[in-house]
């Protein structure tokens, strides 16, 4: 290492400043990956975004409290998720209903057809 001093921030991460020295290089073994990723509950992705879209994520993620981008896109997956298992949630929720209101009429009718025969 040469010895200076480089402010941590996403560009020096992304423009190798900070990361890229090998003589601060230490290679992990699997078990230790595997237990960090194991307590967080974490599992390592890789995923492919235009650069735009990266460089808007990051403008909002600093607009918000300077918080990282990819702090930021695992809090909109995860309100992403909340959302879509709400909705499947709300509509099992309905359709279980119709399905009970349907049952209930058709109980109602057979008592009337019935009520109509005894009375007949």
């Amino acid at each position: 290492m040469n010895g200076r001093s480089i402010p941590a921030s996403d560009e020096a991460w992304e423009d190798r400043s900070l990361g890229s020295d090998e003589a601060a290089v230490k290679v992990v073994d699997e078990a230790a990956t595997k237990a960090v990723d194991e307590a967080a509950g974490t599992q390592l992705i890789s995923i492919r975004m235009q650069k735009s879209m990266i460089d808007e994520i990051k403008v909002i993620a600093a607009k918000n409290g300077g918080m990282g981008y990819q702090t930021l896109v695992k809090q909109v997956l995860q309100r992403f998720i909340d959302c879509e298992k709400r909705m499947v949630w709300n509509e099992y929720v309905s359709r279980k209903l119709k399905e009970q209101q349907k049952e209930a009429d058709q109980d109602k009718a057979a008592r009337a057809k019935q009520k109509e025969k005894k009375a007949a």
